[in-house]
C-alpha cells in the first residue's frame, strides 16, 4: 500500500499545479479555478464522509476510489466546457479524499497496535513528500506538451495503479 500512496501521491495529486493553466487555457480565467476547486472540495467532503461511514474499509473501496481519482483526472483534463468540468471536479475531490482516508482506515485495520504510528507516519510521508516531484512533472508537461496532458497523465498512471493493485490483492 505504501508503493500505491508514493506513485498516486506523485503523479494524482498535482491537480492543484495543472488546474490553474488548465482553467485559464480552457475554462476563461482564474475564477473557473476557483470554482473548480471549491466543487472539488465538495467531492472531498463527499469522500471523506462516505469512507467515515464505513464499519470497515475494504481493499475494494480502495482500489475502487483508485481507479475514480484516475478517470475523474482524465475526464476534467478534456471537459469542453466549465459545466463539464464541475461535473467531473467532484468525483476527482470523493476519489482523492476517499482513497486518502481508506487507505489510512486500512493500514490502521492491518497493522499491530504497536507499529500503527509509525505506519502513518511513513504513509504520510510518501503522500506528503512525493507531491513535490510529480509538481515539477506536471509543469514541465503543461508548458511543454499541453495543459490537458498535465492533468490526464496523472489520472493514466493512476489508473494503472488501481489495476495493478486490484489483481496484487485478489
Amino acid at each position: 500500500m505504501f508503493s500505491v500512496y508514493l506513485i498516486v501521491s506523485t503523479f494524482a495529486f498535482n491537480y492543484g499545479v495543472a488546474l490553474p493553466k488548465l482553467a485559464d487555457v480552457r475554462w476563461g480565467d482564474a475564477r473557473a479555478f476557483g470554482w473548480i476547486m471549491a466543487t472539488t472540495g465538495i467531492g472531498n467532503l463527499a469522500g471523506a464522509l462516505l469512507t467515515a461511514r464505513l464499519k470497515i474499509v475494504s481493499m475494494r473501496w480502495f482500489v475502487s476510489n483508485i481507479a475514480l481519482l484516475g478517470m475523474s483526472g482524465i475526464g476534467l483534463a478534456f471537459a469542453p466546457n466549465l459545466l463539464v468540468a464541475f461535473l467531473w471536479s467532484v468525483p476527482l475531490g470523493l476519489g482523492g479524499a476517499a482513497m486518502i482516508a481508506s487507505g489510512n482506515a486500512i493500514s490502521q485495520q492491518e497493522s499491530p497496535p504497536d507499529m500503527r504510528g509509525r505506519l502513518l507516519a511513513l504513509t504520510a510521508v510518501a503522500f506528503l513528500g512525493s507531491t513535490p516531484i510529480g509538481g515539477p512533472i506536471t509543469g514541465l508537461i503543461a508548458d511543454h506538451i499541453s495543459p490537458e496532458w498535465s492533468l490526464a497523465y496523472g489520472g493514466v498512471i493512476t489508473l494503472i495503479c488501481a489495476a495493478v493493485t486490484a489483481l496484487a490483492w485478489r
